[in-house]
């Protein structure tokens, strides 16, 4: 079982086409999407699966891209709280998968409840200081959790040591021409962390 965290600093950031890519340029792990999000999309239920692809929803844009199976989750708000009730809604989104089953999420919040092979934050621009009025709440408490960093940039390269956070060793940021065509680097790196099984 391989999970794969994608979050971003801001709405647009690009982490529906950074998850894309990543279940194009990864097909044999035949992922299961979800998207946790707290923006209305008009679904009746708070998980919802899609089973059309396209490019009208996130959701069938997994699919397009090579998803077995993609999920729409829509938590509730708590009061008094920057973050959404999570937990509830992923106790009811488990029965949906099999053992064995890898799922890749694009959520900043999900990356405290579960232990991902690998966690990506988008930074919304090609540079390493942002103004923190840009940036998520949600982003910037699950930062720390980040396995590396990706940014939309004019050609693809990687600073294997350009992320530093406090009480951390350096991590990589990735710089991708597209968010959707992961590089041989990016992919390079990827694949040995995702033969070690996380835990939920």
């Amino acid at each position: 079982m391989a999970i794969i965290v994608v979050g971003g600093s801001s709405r647009g950031a690009g982490k529906t086409a950074l998850v894309c890519g990543l279940i194009a340029a990864l097909p044999e792990f035949r992922w299961n999407a979800v998207k946790i999000t707290t923006h209305d999309h008009g679904q009746q239920t708070p998980i919802w699966e899609e089973t059309r692809p396209g490019e009208e929803t996130d959701t069938g844009r997994y699919l397009a891209a090579g998803a077995a199976r993609a999920f729409l989750v829509t938590p509730p708000e708590q009061p008094r709280s920057q973050e959404p009730d999570l937990p509830p809604l992923l106790d009811e989104l488990w029965p949906n998968f099999g053992r064995g089953t890898n799922l890749i999420f694009e959520s900043n919040s999900v990356v405290h409840h579960v232990r991902p092979n690998v966690c990506f934050m988008i930074q919304a621009v090609p540079k390493r200081e942002l103004p923190l009025p840009e940036r998520k709440p949600s982003f910037i408490a699950a930062v720390g959790h980040a396995d590396a960093m990706v940014s939309l940039a004019n050609s693809d390269l990687v600073n294997a040591t350009g992320l530093n956070l406090v009480g951390q060793e350096p991590k990589p940021i990735f710089h991708l021409a597209n968010l959707q065509r992961i590089s041989a680097q990016m992919l390079d790196w990827i694949r040995p962390r995702l033969d070690s099984s996380p835990g939920l």
